[in-house]
């Protein structure tokens, strides 16, 4: 058995890792894994920009961006963990601008801000300029500059490696179990302290904004080691994907003025939501795109309306949204200078996630009683709970960043008096027997039909608006699916360099675990909230439904839920309009 050792293992070199891994590099023994190079990692993907209220384009205040984000998380937001991102979000901004992050600027030469949906002055009066951006590739040059200090301290990177397993024992982390691609051998990783920074998983879905390494993988290690899993009922559809392929168009590009258009030539936002019109929050801005397509008003009847970018001109695109032509030109062969441009939503980003307090230590109960010592998770993968039903746009990346932040600092606290605690007896037990399970299957399927049809699966039955019977329907298809998946034999034979029919079998199985959590969580919850919207529960129910979700895998692999209360304070919930 291969045993590698570090003070620290941290999965996922995105914008959460590596900002963790940098609290921690000049102290101890670091290990950063990731299935790709660190600088692909999907944080690079986001475009439009980092939240913060530091009013350099006009006023804006904390409170008011503590506001809009407990209001945008239709109150299922903890409230005391939101304070802090707020509150935390200048410094956080500041300190990527000394690490030399090239954000774009104002005519004063100060960070240029911008407007984006959910964000705005006074408590909802109208949109204000708070999200700090890098042109539209803002996550690329975030996590770009963070890699270059990952260079600097020396920080030991394994990419290519695959999460295995969690192993956890008596409470107590323990390290993880590895999968490397290159050589196609399990390794045992040995660590005081592990934090899991995997993203997200929204290749469930058959149109999606996320990469096809965001499949989940984290979170099913976890849950699978006995880590309840958050509020994964809440999936966030972005309003802008390029028609039929999902690739994002940043909300940037309604923050700069870009209209959104029904068959009818209207700009239908007006309808739903008249103060903030394309800068409403996510789920109504979705919400109001697919109602004009099922009630018929899609352009030419299909399943799409139009972002309207013309009026902007060529030197703002060009300046302003240079990617976003880009991708327009290649994906569609369109350009948005001259025609406007087909969008439909996409799947895009997951609310809930692994349960942690606001220093990413996970909590296996989802409170603060039982937690798991050493073990921590930031970023997409972690559910604090900042973005409650639903996450503002820009507050994804400062999420990221400043928890991840958080994580490092309070690992290096756990490192102080933690000592190494010794590996169970057969940490690679548990995985062996997935592979030989593989081994065992009959044959006779493929993984690709499957997650085919998981993906047409997902979108029609646990979509943008849900019903009782379009999910109890789904679970009965996955279900099958789940059978169909027992039958797939991939080539398992030890020591491939490699092995990509073996890497996407697991993924796979990893997304139809969290795909059948969702879809169980989604089912109970009997209310529209956020990103979970039932057309036959179309209200929000505060006296039933005010409380976060809890899955748990018991022994016989189903799901139990149970559920804790939302940290609740400063704003009173009410109902929503914009």
């Amino acid at each position: 058995m291969s045993v590698i050792r570090h003070d620290v293992i941290i999965v996922g070199a995105g914008l959460a890792g590596s900002m963790a891994a940098l609290q921690l590099a000049d102290k101890y023994d670091v290990a950063v894994l990731a299935k790709c190079y660190p600088a692909q990692s999907h944080s690079s993907a986001a475009q439009g920009g980092i939240a913060a209220a530091i009013g350099n384009m006009e006023e804006d205040r904390l409170h008011w961006h503590w506001f809009d984000t407990v209001k945008g998380g239709d109150y299922l937001t903890d409230q005391d963990a939101a304070k802090i991102l707020v509150h935390e979000a200048p410094e956080i901004v500041y300190e990527m601008e000394h690490m030399g992050c090239p954000f774009s600027r104002n005519a004063e030469g100060k960070i240029a801000q911008r407007k984006f949906g959910g964000h705005t002055r006074n408590y909802g009066e109208a949109p204000v300029l708070r999200a700090c951006f890098s042109a539209d590739r803002t996550g690329h040059a975030l996590l770009h500059t963070l890699f270059e200090q990952l260079v600097k301290y020396n920080v030991h990177v394994y990419p290519d490696w695959v999460l295995a397993d969690l192993l956890i024992e008596d409470g107590v982390c323990r390290g993880i179990v590895a999968w490397n691609m290159r050589d196609g051998e399990l390794h045992v990783f040995h660590a005081k302290a592990v934090m899991f920074a995997t993203g997200g998983g929204g290749q469930a879905f058959l149109i999606t904004s996320n990469a096809f390494a965001n499949t989940g993988d984290g979170l099913v290690v976890a849950y699978n080691a006995g880590v309840p899993l958050q509020d994964m009922e809440f999936f966030q559809f972005h309003p802008t994907g390029i028609w039929q392929r999902g690739i994002l168009l940043t909300e940037g590009c309604r923050g700069e003025g870009g209209t959104l258009i029904n068959d009818q030539g209207e700009r239908f936002m007006e309808k739903y939501s008249p103060k903030l019109l394309e800068l409403a929050p996510r789920d109504l801005v979705t919400r109001s795109i697919t109602t004009e397509i099922l009630e018929g008003r899609g352009i030419g009847g299909k399943d799409y309306v139009y972002l309207d970018m013309r009026h902007l001109g060529a030197k703002k695109i060009m300046e302003r949204l240079p990617d976003v032509h880009s991708f327009i030109l290649t994906y569609l062969g369109m350009d948005c200078i001259k025609e406007p441009v087909p969008i439909q939503p996409t799947a895009h980003y997951m609310m809930g996630g692994i349960p942690v307090d606001v220093d990413g230590q996970a909590k296996i109960n989802g409170d603060k009683t039982r937690d798991c010592a050493g073990f921590f998770a930031a970023g997409e993968c972690s559910c604090v709970s900042v973005h409650g039903a639903n996450r503002l746009g820009t507050n994804s990346l400062l999420e990221a960043a400043l928890f991840g932040k958080r994580a490092g600092r309070q690992m290096a606290e756990w490192l102080h008096e933690a000592t190494l605690a010794p590996l169970p007896a057969d940490p690679m037990g548990r995985f062996r027997e997935r592979i030989e399970r593989f081994k065992a299957a009959p044959g006779g399927e493929t993984q690709g039909a499957v997650r085919r049809d998981l993906k047409h699966l997902m979108r029609e039955h646990c979509g943008v608006y849900r019903t009782r019977e379009l999910l109890q329907e789904g679970l009965e298809q996955l279900r099958e699916l789940k059978a169909r998946f027992s039958r797939i034999r991939p080539a398992t034979n030890n020591g491939r360099p490699y092995n990509l029919d073996l890497k996407e079998t697991i993924e796979l199985e990893n997304t139809l675990t969290y795909a059948e959590v969702m879809m169980t969580g989604a089912l109970a919850r009997e209310e529209t909230r956020g990103g979970h919207a039932r057309r036959d529960f179309p209200k929000r129910d505060d006296v039933n439904w005010m409380k976060h979700t809890l899955a748990h895998k018991q022994p016989d692999g189903t799901i139990r839920l149970s559920y804790s209360p939302v940290a609740l304070g400063e704003f009173e919930p009410m109902e929503r309009k914009y």
